[in-house]
């Protein structure tokens, strides 16, 4: 069935917002005082921001158990990833691989912080993250104990281990937090709501500060052969928005934020990266794969209304940016319906082309790139960029950062299912 239709030069229906039905000025300001990560091209933010400006790629050969029997074998992988260097054995018997990534992540943005969640603070302050896979590398090595090599036992800890919960729970737990606690899990777009929420919470006065964004951990044998089924990989680059495009690649790792009371962040003399604006998610209702530019068009929009912006404040966009021929024309067609002639006028890059398709982790890390923007008026490149397309006629940024200022920005999440989630952020 197709998705009712929208006259041309009519604004789409609006998506579901925060504030829907309320005033502005009973919401509190939300402030992001910390950020982590772990990915294919730095395990610390500093690290990871350098590469953006460099335009550097993280995407090469993979390398783990079995990886000839795969037709795809490039990914952006955190490679030579040591867990003994960070744990200890108890953690890592509880710790599957995306948890690992996001614990590391979580220090590093709480440092940043410089928050102390013990006492009344730990009480108003939770953990949302977003992921698809979840523990993928503990059900791939106990599949293969127990069909392969035929083994009766597995380890006690393998449900612990890989359910999706995991990583939020033992944040949760490393740091005290007694607020609201849970995972999302809507494929792509897993970290841009659970971001996205802990917005609403914080906002709302639901929570005084909340830790969010997500982490994915699916590069081994079984998550890459399952991929490789729905024939959407490229064997060799990751070309967003460029005309021989041939498909997504694969990356792994963690991006975790302290959304924070602004009152309270300012009052504590934080030093704040970015404000968090508005939000926004819409569903597509139409295909389980197939993206529709209106799904997109009214999660964009929704996300400027939510914020109070217009078009023309927006200065940069993180677009989805997979690609893949259906997603990229997709997504430049929903964004030159949503901004109308300031679409000419935007930057809008996919940094997939650097880190690779973190799915439920890769809205998290994508957010870097748009503090970046906001606040070093540094825009990250899509590189691999190599022949125009008509279909996807916007500046795409191609293959070198630029400088240039910005107050406003959007982060665009569209997800297999059709579950869109934009967030809008501003300049502190």
């Amino acid at each position: 069935m197709s998705q009712p239709s929208v006259p041309p030069g009519q604004p789409a229906a609006p998506a579901l917002t925060a504030s829907s039905g309320q005033l502005r000025g009973g919401m509190r300001r939300v402030a992001i005082t910390g950020a982590g990560t772990v990915n294919a091209l730095g395990r610390n933010v500093p690290d990871t921001l350098a590469a953006f400006r460099e335009g550097r790629c993280g995407i090469g050969d993979l390398d783990f158990r079995d990886v000839e029997r795969l037709s795809v074998r490039i990914g952006a992988q955190v490679h030579d990833w040591n867990p003994e260097r960070y744990f200890n054995r108890q953690q890592i018997s509880l710790y599957d691989k995306f948890t690992q990534f996001t614990m590391l992540a979580a220090k590093e943005a709480i440092v940043q912080a410089g928050l102390d969640f013990s006492g009344r603070l730990g009480l108003e302050s939770g953990v949302i993250l977003g992921t698809a896979g979840g523990g993928l590398n503990t059900w791939d090595e106990n599949y293969r104990a127990v069909y392969e090599e035929g083994k009766n036992r597995v380890h006690p800890f393998v449900v612990p281990k890989l359910m999706n919960n995991a990583a939020a729970s033992h944040v949760s737990m490393e740091y005290g937090l007694r607020g609201p606690a849970f995972t999302v899990a809507t494929a792509c777009a897993s970290s841009n709501h659970a971001m996205g929420l802990a917005f609403q919470m914080v906002r709302s006065g639901a929570a005084r500060v909340m830790l969010c964004g997500g982490s994915e951990a699916m590069l081994c044998f079984g998550g890459v052969k399952a991929w490789e089924g729905l024939r959407v990989m490229s064997r060799d680059a990751c070309r967003p928005f460029s005309a021989n495009r041939n498909g997504m690649v694969q990356g792994e790792g963690a991006g975790v934020f302290v959304f924070e009371d602004w009152d309270h962040a300012t009052a504590r003399g934080a030093d704040i990266l970015a404000e968090v604006a508005g939000f926004a998610m819409s569903a597509d209702a139409q295909d389980i794969v197939m993206p529709s530019a209106q799904g997109a068009e009214r999660a964009m929009a929704g996300a400027m209304q939510d914020a109070g912006l217009n078009p023309e404040d927006i200065g940069y966009i993180n677009a989805h940016g997979t690609g893949t021929a259906a997603n990229d024309k997709t997504e430049c067609a929903a964004v030159a319906h949503a901004f109308g002639q300031h679409a000419d006028r935007l930057m809008i890059s996919s940094t997939k082309s650097m880190h690779g398709h973190l799915i439920g982790g890769t809205g998290a890390v994508e957010l870097l790139a748009c503090i970046m923007a906001l606040r070093d008026g540094i825009i990250a490149p899509t590189i691999g960029y190599e022949e125009p397309d008509p279909e996807c006629a916007l500046d795409v940024v191609p293959n070198t950062a630029r400088e240039a200022q910005v107050d406003a920005a959007l982060s665009n999440a569209f997800a297999f299912g059709g579950l869109n989630a934009v967030i809008a952020l501003k300049r502190a």
